[in-house]
Order: C-alpha cells, then sequence, then structure tokens
C-alpha cells in the first residue's frame, strides 16, 4: 500500500525525470512513466505526474527535446531496419541528468555527440530568438512603456490638482453658505425689530 509523504527528494526528483525520460525515449505514454515511477517511489501515479507538471519538467526542457528526437531516430531506424547512428551517441540518461543538474543556469550540454542535422536545428531554433523583429518590438515597448509611464505622472499630477481645487470649492461654498446664513439672520432680526 502506498502511503503519503509529502516531501519530495532531490533523489526523488531525479528518479522521476529519469523514468520519464527512458518513457519518451522508448515511445510510451506519461502514463505509464507515472505508474511505473509511483511504484518506484512508493507514491501515487497522480502525484508523480502533479510533481513533474508543477515542478520538475521545467528543469528537463532539454532532456525531453532530445529524448523526443532519440525516439523519433529510433523509430525512423527500425522502418528502415538500418542504423544510421552508431550506438555511441546514444545519450545516457542518468548521466544526461547529472550534467543538466550540474548546470541548470548554463544548461550546457557540450558532453553530447550531435549530428549535423542537430546542429542545424539548434543554430535556426536559436537566430530566431535574437531577430532584428524581436529587438524592434523590444524597442517599441520600451519606448511605449516611457511613454505610459510619462502620462500617468501628467494624470496624477492633474489628478492631485483636482483634488485640491475640489477642497478650494468646498471651502468656499462653506463660507457662502456661512454668509448666507448669518444674511438670513440679519434679515429676520430687522423683521422682529
Amino acid at each position: 500500500m502506498k502511503v503519503r509523504r509529502d516531501a519530495w527528494s532531490h533523489e526523488d526528483d531525479l528518479l522521476l525525470a529519469e523514468t520519464i525520460l527512458r518513457h519518451i525515449r522508448d515511445d510510451s505514454t506519461q502514463v505509464a512513466a507515472f505508474d511505473e515511477a509511483g511504484d518506484e517511489l512508493n507514491r501515487t501515479s497522480a502525484a508523480c505526474g502533479y510533481r513533474w507538471n508543477a515542478e520538475v519538467r521545467t528543469r528537463y526542457v532539454d532532456a525531453v527535446e532530445i529524448a523526443k528526437k532519440q525516439r523519433k531516430e529510433r523509430k525512423r531506424t527500425s522502418d528502415q531496419k538500418q542504423r544510421q547512428k552508431p550506438e555511441s551517441q546514444t545519450i545516457d540518461t542518468k548521466k544526461l541528468i547529472h550534467e543538466i543538474e550540474q548546470d541548470a543556469p548554463v544548461r550546457s550540454m557540450s558532453h553530447l555527440t550531435l549530428n549535423f542535422e542537430d546542429c542545424i536545428t539548434f543554430l535556426s531554433t536559436y537566430s530566431t530568438k535574437d531577430s532584428p523583429e524581436l529587438r524592434s518590438e523590444n524597442n517599441e515597448l520600451v519606448m511605449e512603456n516611457g511613454r505610459l509611464k510619462r502620462e500617468n505622472e501628467e494624470l496624477t499630477l492633474k489628478y492631485h490638482q483636482l483634488i485640491e481645487n475640489r477642497k478650494k470649492v468646498i471651502d468656499e461654498y462653506t463660507l457662502l453658505m456661512s454668509v448666507f446664513d448669518q444674511a438670513s439672520t440679519i434679515e429676520e432680526k430687522k423683521y422682529v425689530n
């Protein structure tokens, strides 16, 4: 029977990631991966699925992409009944996870042996990240942000001026009403005398 355990250790996260990456590479389902990880970690598959989607997956984006490429390559080679990629180029999941954990901010994957197609894919997606369109859009947004800040300052100043004017109008109204009250009191006294 599986018992509820709240705290996830670093080792639990590693085992979960390794299991899911293996299932992705082997063209299995996430549900099967969560079930297997749940059995190994003595947790429910729902807990494993939640942990993967909420916390762990974002740390292994690159590894998931590589596992998907490996799955695609395996399908292609099994369909063609010949291997185009030597076995030495298959990535060890444990080693990959360890490297990603060590260099998480950098996401260095220099230990991988990549083929030419992988390099082209990476460079084509990398170059779009720093495109002139994005720089132009960024410049426009920076200019719009500055304009909106100035407009906000102007409106704030106008708001404070309106508050001051309102206070003056209320004071003048109060003074005028007191003058009317005094005038009516004087007028009443004239009629009484």
